[in-house]
């Protein structure tokens, strides 16, 4: 059995971090949005379709295409192409086709924690300090939080006693 553990918190940015949080939302929408619209040129003129890897890997040019979304956190971007993947797995078992994003409309994105090792040292991306209620994210630094609410998933097969 394994127990996922997950938290939310209310963020309190300041202007700055609340400008960078904008423009991360809309250059997530942007990737989104463009390759959408890639996969579905690709397959009207190919009739195959394409992994996500794939477009990951056409990112840098669509960087030098819009150099905006070179200010935010780059794995925001890459997370917007894993979500359009799912979005895609999903229409495969009858779920919807995938639907272009629009703004203002439950803007959001996710990020993830990158951990590493270096000369016994230890790294990570998200630091999250409760005591003095700061969450420490990439490319935003520190943000003040207030509260948080423990989610908790177990995954797997739960046996009851009899």
């Amino acid at each position: 059995m394994k127990i996922l553990k997950g938290y939310i918190f209310r963020l309190y940015p300041d202007k700055n971090q609340e400008l960078l949080i904008n423009k991360t939302i809309g250059s997530s929408r942007l990737v989104y949005n463009y390759f959408l619209a890639d996969r579905i040129n690709y397959y009207k003129n190919t009739k195959k379709g394409k992994t996500a890897y794939e477009q990951i890997k056409m990112l840098p040019s669509l960087l030098k295409e819009y150099p905006f979304p070179k200010e935010v956190d780059s794995c925001a971007l890459r997370n917007s192409v894993f979500i359009l993947d799912n979005a895609y797995q999903n229409f495969f078992n009858k779920s919807g086709f995938p639907k272009f994003k629009r703004k203002g409309i439950n803007g959001s994105y996710k990020t993830t924690n990158n951990k590493s090792t270096y000369k016994g040292k230890k790294y990570e991306s998200i630091k999250i300090d409760l005591k003095n209620r700061i969450i420490t994210l990439p490319k935003l630094k520190e943000v003040k939080i207030r509260g948080y609410r423990n989610k908790e998933a177990i995954i797997g097969d739960i046996k009851s006693a009899v």
